[in-house]
């Protein structure tokens, strides 16, 4: 019934293993991908034809976590998957961007790649196991795919680079200062597609001997899976590039001069006009035919690649005049927002984001239920990019794929320079508003995210700062890299290229490439001109930061205070009847965890220190010989009981209670009278004595011998 192909092989310290034929056989193709007990399911679907008029390839990847995967029942009301997490959506994008360039040019035809998460051991991520399993569908599809590709992860430890480190050694980086990256890289068998890294400054000779060492070890899985095809590929699809030489012809001679005269324009609104313009009287000097040819929008683009890159090769010469080397001028301030706790207005040309930190408590850490577990995250990074940012009218919405994964980007660059949370104990959440948008606004949430927390009073240990880098690549090996790329550098360019960092070292790489052949060598030097467009970056960033940041007043104060943990339930209390009557009284957040670590949060001092000491007098220890201010609570015949520490009482016997002689210790006192009273020690049943004769009720100051006896 089944037709079964099987390959497997030896990874690492894992064994990797592909498996077609007996699931989902009316897909194009259909791959189960293991990894020791990690298994994805990889599906692909394509139609046989494009749309009519359809003029842009519809690739979609869907990548699921079904928390069955890892014997979990999913949280929240309805008990089952919702939308996608943060963690699928940016594995769908890591999956989607090195294989969408390797489809055969002019293909439109639409394709659904679906990649669902059937078992985790919770030891090897499910994400690189899905990019080999949707790569080995793709290749056996019949699909006109150029792969195959192939994805690992690498750790660097004690200069040592890790093959596929284990989930746990990935888990909050920041906290595990032994291990330095976690880097994700793609590509084929001779080239290198995809890069994706939360580091920790690492130099550009660590970070590129990763991405080499990452190439090295996905050979053998392009090995494997092309062995896979040989046995079980669909025949190829019919499908031959289309040829549009003549209407190229056509529309380079209608519009050439034209094209290049928009392009000469260095203000972007005018320039995009100017292009707009240009390809209304292009249309207007084409047949009827050639406007209802299919590939009349491929024809346009290539002119318009045309004209820009010959002119970066040729003559060394970018859209808006500047060197290849040259970053746009850079304007840095802060604290524009009078009641944000930290603000900050980046702008670099036509570039501009607006970054707002916020500090909040313990109350305000992120929940994140993946299939690893549940766990808190303090530092959140939200990036927005509304229609107006690039002079548009559009439809505004949830946050899509772009949003998060530009968001993601910026948190990995900034996580590295963040304080330990014992030394800064706030939740962090930083808001990117890009305002304008001309090439990079990632990297602009970097530099304004970095500006506005050190505004916030956020003691980062250094400065990041972010550029993005470009790549004209033509056929006879000419090349030019670019620093600070322009949108339309990074649409009609070969490569995107973003690195970010400090002085240091680097703390983000992202790079993905449209073409192959990209040497070493290109990324060496693409790595080395990043790092002095950064440096000249962090320098202007320094001018905005000359006086030293003050702690917002709108801001919460935190204070921690370790206890230990045998008193935690003491703190809480039956059903957290005393936290919340410290709570109450003090008027301050209180958050404990499982370590005995309490921190204490409101913008009033006073009610911190109530706080405090109310949560002291619970988990001291009263000291022999020392003075404290008690209350009596219950007169007997022979003393007074009184509580004068925390919840603690203790007796005053009536001989202590003045220098003579009393019928009842009710003559002197009542309940409810506040005293003062000397810890004189424990009785052998661990009992509290304590005595008032000692003390000056007035004063509550200790009295001298002669005094007391007088």
């Amino acid at each position: 019934m089944f037709n079964v192909t099987t390959k497997s092989m030896q990874w690492g310290e894992e064994t990797l293993t592909l498996e077609t034929g007996k699931v989902a056989r009316q897909a194009d193709g259909s791959v189960i991908a293991t990894l020791g007990e990690t298994s994805v399911m990889a599906n692909v679907t394509y139609a046989k034809a494009p749309k009519p008029g359809q003029d842009f390839f519809p690739l979609t990847v869907h990548y699921q976590e079904k928390y069955y995967a890892a014997g979990k029942v999913p949280g929240g009301f309805f008990k089952r998957e919702a939308r996608p997490t943060e963690k699928e959506t940016l594995t769908a994008r890591l999956i989607d961007r090195p294989i969408r360039p390797l489809f055969v040019p002019g293909f439109k035809n639409e394709v659904l790649v679906m990649c669902t998460v059937l078992s985790h051991d919770l030891v090897n991520d499910p994400d690189i196991v899905a990019m080999i399993a949707a790569s080995a569908a793709l290749t056996i599809s019949g699909a006109p795919f150029m792969g195959p590709i192939a994805g690992c992860r690498v750790g660097y430890v004690d200069g040592e680079y890790i093959l596929n480190p284990e989930v746990e050694d990935m888990h909050k980086l920041r906290d595990n200062p032994e291990q330095r990256l976690d880097l994700v890289v793609a590509g084929t068998r001779d080239a290198v597609m995809m890069v994706e890294s939360e580091a920790y400054e690492l130099t550009e000779a660590e970070m590129l001997g990763a991405v080499t060492f990452a190439h090295e070890q996905i050979q053998p899985v392009v090995d494997l899976i092309i062995d896979l095809a040989e046995d079980a590929a669909k025949e190829p699809f019919d499908f031959s590039p289309p040829d549009y030489a003549d209407l190229y012809a056509a529309v380079k001679a209608a519009g050439e001069d034209k094209m290049r005269s928009a392009y000469a324009i260095t203000d972007k609104q005018e320039r995009t006009a100017a292009v707009a313009a240009a390809k209304a009287d292009i249309k207007d000097a084409l047949t009827e035919d050639q406007l209802e040819d299919a590939n009349l929008g491929s024809a346009l683009k290539k002119l318009e690649s045309g004209v820009l890159r010959g002119d970066v090769v040729k003559n060394g010469r970018r859209i808006d005049g500047r060197r290849t080397d040259e970053v746009r001028p850079i304007v840095a301030e802060t604290g524009l927002l009078p009641r944000t706790h930290g603000s900050a207005l980046f702008t670099r040309g036509e570039t501009q984001g607006l970054v707002v930190t916020t500090l909040g408590t313990g109350d305000d850490e992120q929940m994140i239920d993946a299939l690893n577990g549940t766990y808190k995250s303090n530092f959140l990074l939200h990036y927005n990019f509304p229609p107006y940012s690039v002079g548009e009218a559009g439809r505004v919405g949830p946050p899509g794929r772009r949003e998060i994964g530009h968001g993601k980007l910026a948190w990995r660059a900034l996580q590295a320079v963040l304080p330990a949370a014992t030394d800064f104990p706030y939740t962090l959440r930083v808001v990117s508003e890009i305002t304008e948008s001309n090439g990079s606004s990632s990297m602009a949430s970097v530099c304004g995210g970095s500006l506005s927390m050190m505004d916030a009073g956020v003691p980062l240990k250094s400065a990041v700062a972010g550029v993005a880098m470009g790549l004209i690549l033509e056929e006879d090996g000419e090349y030019a890299i670019l620093t600070d790329i322009l949108g339309d550098e990074d649409h009609l360019g070969d490569m995107d290229f973003k690195v970010a960092g400090t002085e240091n070292g680097i703390t983000s790489l992202q790079m993905d490439i449209k073409v192959a052949g990209i040497t070493p060598e290109i990324m060496e030097k693409a790595l080395a001109q990043a790092k002095d467009g950064r440096m000249h970056i962090l320098g202007e960033m320094n001018k905005a930061l000359s006086g030293a940041a003050s702690f917002s007043v709108h801001a919460p104060r935190i204070e921690t205070m370790q206890i230990p943990t045998d008193k935690i339930r003491e703190v809480i209390g039956s059903g957290g009847k005393v936290i919340r009557e410290i709570v109450e009284t003090s008027g301050a957040k209180v958050d404990i965890n499982d370590d005995g670590i309490i921190k204490i949060a409101s913008a009033d001092g006073d009610a911190i220190q109530r706080a405090y000491d109310m949560i002291h007098s619970i988990v001291a220890e009263p000291e022999e010989g020392k003075i404290y201010k008690g209350k009596v609570v219950k007169i007997v015949d022979f003393g007074a009981f009184v509580n004068f520490f925390g919840k603690r009482d203790g007796l005053v016997h009536v001989s202590q209670i003045e220098n003579r002689r009393l019928n009842h210790p009710s003559d002197v006192l009542k309940e409810g009278q506040e005293v003062w009273v000397k810890l004189l020690g424990f009785d052998d049943r661990g009992k509290v004595r304590l005595s008032m004769k000692m003390v000056d009720q007035d004063s509550g100051e200790e009295m001298t011998k002669d005094a007391a006896e007088e």
